[in-house]
């Protein structure tokens, strides 16, 4: 799988509503056939910032995404709001769902 996080530094003006404002490109990504997961979580060091967790089934799929519509409008629409070009690590990691934490195994 494809396996993607990104941060992103949010105008603070915009940090309550980025979820409602990135809603649409969420719900389009969750929707294509290859994506594993997209989700997104809130840092507790800085309200502004915002983390992406994202899997895609292969190269495909990835590539499939980035030329998708909602991708490009996405490009145009999302912007405005951010701080800065968000920071990214994109790695093919061979599976394809999460695995478990043994260091912390619930019993």
């Amino acid at each position: 799988m494809i396996f993607i996080t990104a941060k992103f530094r949010v105008k603070p003006e915009s940090a309550e509503d980025w979820p409602s404002i990135a809603a649409d490109f969420t719900a389009a990504t969750r929707a294509e056939p290859g994506c594993l997961w997209y989700d997104w979580s809130r840092s507790l060091d800085d309200p502004n910032e915002y983390v992406l967790v994202e899997a895609f089934a292969d190269d495909d799929a990835a590539t499939a995404h980035v030329t998708s519509e909602h991708f490009k409008a996405a490009q145009r629409d999302l912007p405005p709001y951010l701080v800065e070009t968000p920071r990214i690590v994109n790695f093919k990691v061979p599976q394809n769902d999460w695995s478990e934490l043994g260091e912390l195994a619930v019993k």
